[in-house]
């Protein structure tokens, strides 16, 4: 018992250290914007697209903010339906992964060490239903990072969490590539403009409302789950 209580704290030991990394080089490893442009645009579309998503995966699984750099990026080059794609199969890649490492290094000693209220919380998030999932994946609010790890420290089924990310994510990510697409670079630096850029297509408009209330609807939920 013993033997396999040390193992399983080194393997969330080397989780957490793993992770204390990932931090350190999104705060301090630069990523050259430029080059990686030129590269993908110097390239057939097919040749790009796998260069892209192999770039994706590989950075953005050490630098977990990075994936913006490339959102952005990828809107201007690919336009909104294939950036949109290419990320939604790099996401899937992620995903998989993600959920893995968490659950081989973290779960085992996550649900050895919970208690009272904490092995409570854990019980409700492995239950979590398939329809919050999607609606995890598909608002804005909680990055892909955190909910594929989170769910890999939990029960949930990755059957389950796979199907919300095929079917929730692409609500996000094309959403927001097309955005993107139409105001460009300048969407994350000047609010004003994509202020006129909403005002200035009202179905995108609307739909952003529903996000909206998606967002509420996470926020809420995430407080009845604590509670």
């Amino acid at each position: 018992m013993n033997i396999k209580t040390n193992k399983y704290k080194f393997q969330f030991l080397i989780l957490i250290i793993a992770l204390i990394i990932i931090w350190y080089l999104g705060r301090h490893l630069h990523i050259d914007t430029s080059s990686i442009q030129k590269s993908l645009q110097s390239l057939p579309l097919s040749l790009s697209a796998l260069l892209f998503i192999v770039l994706y995966v590989a950075i953005t699984f050490f630098v977990f903010f990075s994936k913006d750099i490339f959102w952005v990026t990828s809107a201007v080059i690919f336009g909104p339906f294939y950036s949109g794609l290419f990320i939604f199969i790099a996401e899937i890649i992620n995903a998989f992964i993600l959920f893995y490492v968490a659950r081989y290094l973290g779960r085992a000693y996550v649900a050895r060490s919970l208690k009272g209220k904490y092995k409570s919380l854990d019980r409700r998030l492995g239950g979590i239903s398939f329809f919050w999932l999607f609606i995890f994946r598909a608002a804005p609010l909680i990055p892909y990072r955190f909910l594929d790890l989170a769910a890999g420290l939990t029960k949930i089924n990755f059957k389950r969490y796979l199907a919300s990310v095929i079917l929730g994510s692409p609500v996000k990510i094309f959403w927001i590539q097309y955005i993107l697409f139409g105001v460009g670079r300048s969407a994350l630096g000047n609010p004003s403009l994509l202020m006129d850029y909403f005002l200035n297509n009202r179905a995108l408009l609307m739909f952003s409302f529903i996000y909206v209330i998606l967002v509420m609807m996470v926020f809420f939920k995430i407080n009845k789950i604590r509670g």
